[in-house]
């Protein structure tokens, strides 16, 4: 099992930053890949960005390549989402998630931190 707590959520005028943390602990050894999902009102779950345990291979989608930005501190066991630039459009619950090497699939993910851009 691996337990995920998010923090760093809030509310922030648009074109403004905010840097998302996520704090993992437990079986964090088979962990193979950390990720950053959101949920916007009405709409499905939007993957965001993900990075390697190891710290290597940050991936975006498109809707937030050259403002996000994804790290890993190893020492701290976290994750981070440096938010730049935050558009209205980026609102949303924003979720850390884990993969183990064994799965396809992200199976832990965190209780989800508030991001609100106003206009």
């Amino acid at each position: 099992q691996v337990q995920l707590v998010e923090s760093g959520g809030g509310l922030v005028q648009a074109g403004g930053s905010l840097r998302l943390s996520c704090a993992a602990s437990g079986r964090t050894s088979s962990t193979y890949a950390m990720g950053w999902f959101r949920q916007a009102p009405g709409k499905e779950r939007e993957f965001v960005a993900r990075i390697r345990w190891s710290g290597g291979s940050p991936y975006y989608a498109d809707a937030v390549k050259g403002r996000f930005t994804i790290s890993r501190d190893n020492a701290k066991n976290t994750v981070y989402l440096q938010m730049n630039s935050l558009k209205p459009e980026d609102t949303a619950v924003y979720y850390c998630a884990a993969r183990e090497f064994t799965k396809l699939t992200y199976d832990y993910w965190g209780q989800g931190t508030q991001v609100t851009v106003s206009s």
